[in-house]
């Protein structure tokens, strides 16, 4: 299976760079995956397409503003570090630009010296071990000074932070939202209850490794970075109950995806748990508790791309990405929605 075989072309003008001012109004794409017949939708249609007794899983991940612009405390140059994930209580793993500036003892001054940095390790290319000293609160001088890690393809400038987190969001941990989430406002997810339908929460912190490029042309050499997740009994109970009583597993996303399948046993069984999972979902994976997919459209020959094959199948995933081009559908973080069923 190579890489090459998830390539679709996509007009750059389809790529959504602002968020629409009514998170529910995106456009939705049905797709049965067993025919691959397809159906043109409004977002806050998609409880049309929920029956009572599903579960929806969704990840309550919160993304920090993780972006932070300094200076070399010796030369002034300017420097950014992305946080991405907390190693201690003051270290973090970093993405540092330019990382040839950013030798091991390395002082960064952030915000005139509010927050500085000590690089204490090469972790590999890019990535830096990095201790951060400051008085205070860490997470207010976050706030203060970090901006939202926005995807390279976005260069529009966010003018509101909540915008690229959920409304559901509340484990502060993630350089990245899980976008299929954003379409939500409280208001559905209140008439998605009131139907009948199970509401999971589950924590995945979103790191930039489920973005990473895949760089290799055969899709099975590929590695995928380490992220957090936690199920609770509370999470667990809801979707083993469901599958038990002959419901569907909804996620929302593909981090919600690869959090259960990597928390399931054998039998597709979840108990409360956390932990680090790498696991890679491509065509010809066997899934133990999804059934279905609420997801956004994503980068052609990326790791998601290839999630999503592997649940309806790369024709008819490519067929209906084909379609969604077609007919101008918003692409990526900030664009429209796909319900695969």
């Amino acid at each position: 299976m190579k890489t090459s075989d998830f390539y679709y072309e996509l007009p750059q003008e389809l790529i959504a760079q602002d968020p629409l001012a009514d998170r529910s109004s995106s456009r939705l794409l049905v797709l049965d995956k067993e025919s691959g017949k397809t159906q043109h939708r409004v977002f806050k249609e998609i409880v049309d397409f929920l029956h009572p007794g599903d579960c929806l899983v969704i990840n309550d991940t919160k993304v920090i503003p993780a972006r932070l612009i300094g200076v070399k405390e010796e030369t002034g140059a300017k420097i950014e570090v992305l946080l991405l994930k907390r190693v201690e209580k003051d270290i973090w793993e970093t993405l540092v630009k330019p990382g040839r500036k950013a030798k091991p003892g390395t002082k960064i001054s952030f915000g005139d010296g509010l927050l500085t940095g000590e690089v204490m390790e090469i972790v590999d290319e890019g990535n830096r071990r990095i201790h951060f000293e400051y008085d205070g609160i860490f997470e207010e001088i976050l706030d203060r000074l970090g901006q939202m890690p926005l995807p390279p393809y976005i260069t529009h400038h966010l003018k509101e932070k909540e915008r690229y987190n959920t409304v559901y969001a509340s484990h502060e941990g993630s350089a990245a939202a899980p976008t299929a989430g954003l379409h939500f406002t409280p208001e559905l997810l209140k008439e998605i209850e009131e139907k009948g339908i199970e509401i999971a929460r589950v924590t995945l912190h979103v790191g930039l490794g489920t973005f990473r490029p895949v760089k290799v042309d055969d899709v099975e050499k590929h590695h995928m970075h380490a992220e957090f997740y936690m199920i609770d009994s509370e999470a667990a109970e809801k979707i083993n109950r469901t599958k038990e009583q002959g419901g569907r597993v909804i996620c929302v996303g593909t981090t919600s995806c690869r959090t259960i399948e990597s928390a399931a046993d054998e039998d597709g069984h979840i108990k409360a748990c956390s932990g680090w999972t790498d696991i890679f979902i491509y065509p010809g994976y066997r899934f133990k508790v999804l059934n279905c997919l609420i997801t956004n459209f994503h980068l052609p020959e990326s790791t998601l791309i290839m999630l999503v094959s592997a649940l309806a199948g790369k024709e008819h995933v490519l067929a209906a990405y084909e379609e969604a081009v077609k007919e101008k559908y918003r692409f990526f973080s900030f664009g429209d929605a796909m319900f695969i069923q």
